[in-house]
Parts: structure tokens; C-alpha cells; sequence
């Protein structure tokens, strides 16, 4: 394993996470007599796994249902100076609630402390006053602090590049958990900030979110080889110093498998990726044409600065995907997700285009002429069944 700094926490940070997300028993919250052994063995298990990898830092969120419960049958039995744990706890309107969330995470965790707490979820201007407001949310993870129970405070973000660089200009926060991959490099400003205020960089599920790559299409696997798909997005988001850690999903102690080929690849990490992106660049120029594919978002407003709005960016980048490296099955997930996640994945699909609104959201873009009919398009080639969030099914 290979480890980082973590920014100003100065943790000794390993590449990979083991994020816990994927293999608790429930999304809910459920009695400890409802989990099955196999199920908790199979946790246990992943975790030590995870250890003898030297992957020793476990996050977890109190909104991951049984996860919390299920370390905490774990964590306190392995030497606490040798892991570093994560969790997560979502912003509230009342701070009172805030502090028995947090409360109540420690307890089923079974801990003294946390080294990271993560305001989970600051995706727009009223989640951030929320938090850092006289009194709010923060207030609470201070006193903690003071306490000795949590170690250092940060934030995730689902949010748009602006909201999360306004959350990084408070200098409040020690790290950040936000996306970042190969196929969206939007916030790539957000990490240079981080950067400048010296904070940790977490990526969020980046064989997920970053393209279902446990899952890869055929063309896509061509196009990255020899490396898989998953290897290569590792590789790129690692070829980047100013990121720190990968969060892995892990459901079973098999899922660090393929990641672990990444890591002797580091060294020579600009070698080994320029021949591969120059091959999914080209192809992506060539399917969609080389104008399309260099000025296409030019102009776009942020899907996040207004969940009320058409998300073109987003379609727009969904259908690209899908139309260049065949990545449908992930273009229709996400696109079928808009307008069920609110502020997590913001914005609404592209079948009931208002021509006043869509004007207005053009009124930038080089390609305002053409990009009525792409929605259109884009809506008849990935339009399918509603989805929710894994939390909310």
C-alpha cells in the first residue's frame, strides 16, 4: 500500500479506502438481531481483508442504514491506533438534532472517537449556512472536538464546483469527500482549492459514479487497454498528487482485487496513461466530432446552482458517454435518477423542455442551436423507468 498526507490532518492516508456503503445488511436502520451471520461475518471479513492490505482507513455515514452498527462490532476490537475511521453525518436545520445524530453514531460505532467526521452532504448555499452558522451544525462538531471524540472535521459533496468552493473558502473544514474521475472532470477547480487550503482530498466512489466500471462496456475495456477500466480511472485520479485517497465500496473482501494492480503502475503513471487517453480521446473526437467534443459544455451553467432546471450539462455529458465509449447501462442509470435525488444528483430530465427556459439556459452556449434537438435525442436514447437512491429504495 502506498499512503499520502492528508492534507493539514497530517494523517498518513493509504491510497485506497475501504468505504462502507456496500456491505451492510440494510439501508435502514434495523435491530442488531435482524443481521445475518453469514452477512456480519461477511463485513468482518471485508475489514480484515481491508487491514492486511494496509488499507486502514474505514468511512463509513450514519445514513448508511446498518453499516455503523455492523463496524461497530468490528472496529473496537482491532488496535485503535492503526486505523483511522470515518463517518458521516448530514447537515440539520436544528444543531440539537445534529448532536444526537453524531451522538447516536458514536454509540453504534462503539467508539471513544472518530478521527474524521464528514458534514455529509453541503451540495448548495442553505446546507452550508446550516452548518457553519453561530450555533449550527459545526458549532456541535467543535464541541466534540474539544471533547476529544472527533478528530478532525471535513465535508462531502454530491454539490456543483461553486457550492463546494464556497464550503472550501470558509477554511473551516480540514478535508473534502467529492467526485472527481476520468469521464467527470468538472471539479477539478474544487480540488485546487482544497489544495490551497491544504485540505485532504477524498474521491467518492470511483468505479461507481465513475462509470460502473465493476461492469465495463466492451468498447470501453478495448479503449483502456492493457490496462481494465477500473485500473485505469485508479491510475488517473492517482497520477494527480493533489488527491489523496479513493474510496472503494468494497461488498466482499475480493472487490480490492483488481485495485491492487494499480498500485505497482504509480511510478510510471504518465507513461502508462498517455497512450490510453490519447485512444479515448481520439475516439471520442471522432464519434462525436472534434468541435462537439472540445466545446460542448462551454457556456452550460452548473446543474447544481439550480435543481429546478432542465440538467443539460448533465444529459448532455450522459449521452456523450454513452454515444463514445457505449457506456448506456450507466448513462441510463444516472439519467433516470434526475429529479428523484433533489440536491444529491439535481435536476430535471429533458422530456417537458419549457422553449423559454431552454433559451434561457442556452443563452451562453456555442451550440444553442443544435442542443434542443441533442435533449431530445438524449431523452429517447437513455429515458427509461425512474430511480432512487440506493438509500431510498
Amino acid at each position: 500500500m502506498e499512503y499520502r498526507r492528508f492534507g493539514r490532518t497530517e494523517l498518513r492516508m493509504p491510497v485506497f479506502s475501504c468505504g462502507g456503503m456496500r456491505y451492510q445488511h440494510k439501508w435502514q436502520d434495523i435491530s442488531w438481531s435482524e443481521i445475518p451471520t453469514e452477512g456480519q461475518a461477511n463485513v468482518a471479513a471485508t475489514i480484515e481483508r481491508a487491514l492486511e492490505l494496509g488499507i486502514n482507513h474505514i468511512e463509513t455515514a450514519r445514513g448508511y442504514g446498518s453499516s455503523e452498527m455492523q463496524l461497530g462490532q468490528v472496529l473496537p476490537t482491532l488496535p485503535r491506533e492503526q486505523i483511522i475511521v470515518q463517518t458521516k453525518v448530514s447537515p440539520k436545520a436544528d444543531a440539537q438534532v445534529f448532536r444526537q445524530t453524531l451522538e447516536q453514531s458514536l454509540d453504534l460505532l462503539q467508539l471513544d472517537y472518530v478521527d474524521l467526521l464528514g458534514i455529509h452532504g453541503i451540495n448548495n448555499a442553505e446546507l452550508l449556512e446550516q452548518t457553519i452558522r453561530p450555533g449550527g451544525c459545526l458549532a456541535v462538531a467543535r464541541e466534540f472536538q474539544a471533547a476529544g471524540r472527533v478528530r478532525f472535521v471535513g465535508f462531502s459533496t454530491h454539490g456543483s464546483t461553486q457550492a463546494i468552493c464556497n464550503a472550501i473558502a470558509t477554511d473551516e473544514f480540514d478535508y473534502v469527500n467529492l467526485h472527481w474521475y476520468y469521464i467527470n472532470q468538472f471539479n477539478w477547480p474544487a480540488i485546487a482549492a482544497a489544495k490551497a487550503h491544504d485540505m485532504g482530498v477524498f474521491i467518492i466512489s470511483p468505479s461507481d459514479k465513475g462509470g460502473h466500471l465493476y461492469n465495463p462496456p466492451p468498447k470501453l475495456t478495448q479503449l483502456c487497454q492493457p490496462l481494465s477500466p477500473m485500473v485505469f480511472n485508479d491510475l488517473f485520479c492517482l497520477s494527480h498528487p493533489e488527491v489523496h485517497t479513493l474510496s472503494l465500496g468494497a461488498a466482499r473482501p475480493s472487490d480490492f482485487d483488481e485495485h491492487l494492480k494499480t498500485l505497482p503502475l504509480l511510478a510510471q503513471a504518465s507513461e502508462i496513461l498517455a497512450p490510453i487517453l490519447a485512444k479515448l480521446e481520439a475516439e471520442a473526437s471522432q464519434v462525436l466530432g472534434e468541435s462537439w467534443y472540445h466545446t460542448w459544455y462551454h457556456g452550460l451553467p452548473d446543474p447544481g446552482l439550480d435543481p429546478s432546471q432542465v440538467a443539460v450539462r448533465t444529459i448532455l455529458w450522459l449521452s456523450n458517454l454513452a454515444t463514445a465509449y457505449d457506456m448506456m447501462n450507466y448513462a441510463q442509470a444516472r439519467y433516470n435518477l434526475l429529479g428523484n435525488a433533489s440536491h444529491w444528483f439535481p435536476g430535471r430530465r429533458a422530456e417537458q423542455i419549457d422553449a423559454t427556459e431552454l433559451q434561457t439556459l442556452l443563452q451562453n452556449s456555442p451550440h444553442r442551436e443544435s442542443i434542443p434537438s441533442r435533449l431530445a435525442e438524449a431523452h429517447q436514447m437513455l429515458g427509461g423507468k425512474a430511480v432512487k437512491r440506493l438509500s431510498q429504495q
